[in-house]
């Protein structure tokens, strides 16, 4: 059976995966194309032949990510809303998200400096099309900040994940409590049952329909 893969885009996703390691190691400034190319093995040269900045490449981690995102966004433009709506949304965003979560680490751990670049922009406005998915129409701003808060509770899953890891590693809590460490599988479906919960509080004219 043939593979729909070619050289070249099993090159880039090589790359993005190195510079994704170096991003979490270093963090995204402190990251230079020439490390990404040491320690990929490759010259800088022909590193340039697929990325020729680190925004590029960033560019191609938000390629990544977004498949599911919009996806989820252009079947949900389709529906109507309703409390089924919102809580499959909410489903299917922590699905995809789950399945990404170095790349949603990633932007959790460097959002001062992507905030303002091209691709923070991009998954930025992702995020709002979602969120208003989630919300539906005529959503007072109470709902409006559930439907975000509901979406965001997939990264603050990450982040307290990361922190359990970094006590776990040092033996104990600052409080001296023992350290128990969920996988990623148990955090991120914890997660989704939070998230439900909060989506479940949205309530506005549109659910009464």
């Amino acid at each position: 059976m043939g593979t729909t893969h070619s050289p070249r885009s099993d090159t880039r996703a090589r790359i993005i995966a190195v510079a994704l390691e170096l991003f979490s190691e270093q963090g995204y400034e402190q990251t230079s194309l020439r490390e990404i190319a040491d320690r990929l093995g490759v010259t800088k040269a022909a590193l340039y032949y697929h990325f020729k900045t680190k925004d590029d490449i960033v560019h191609g981690i938000v390629e990544g990510m977004a498949a599911p995102i919009d996806e989820t966004i252009a079947w949900g433009r389709t529906q109507p809303w309703s409390p089924g709506l919102r809580d499959e949304l909410i489903r299917r965003f922590a699905a995809g998200m789950s399945e990404r979560a170095p790349l949603l680490r990633f932007f959790h751990e460097n959002q001062p400096a992507l905030r303002d670049s091209p691709a923070g922009l991009e998954f930025r406005d992702r995020m709002i099309a979602m969120v208003r998915l989630v919300h539906g129409p005529d959503a007072t701003f109470e709902d409006r900040l559930r439907a975000a808060m509901s979406l965001f509770t997939i990264n603050s899953a990450l982040f307290l994940l990361k922190q359990d890891v970094t006590e776990c590693e040092a033996g104990e809590r600052a409080d001296g409590a023992p350290v128990k460490v969920a996988t990623l599988e148990e955090a991120m479906a914890a997660a989704q049952r939070v998230a439900l919960q909060i989506g479940g509080l949205i309530d506005h004219p549109a659910a009464t329909v």
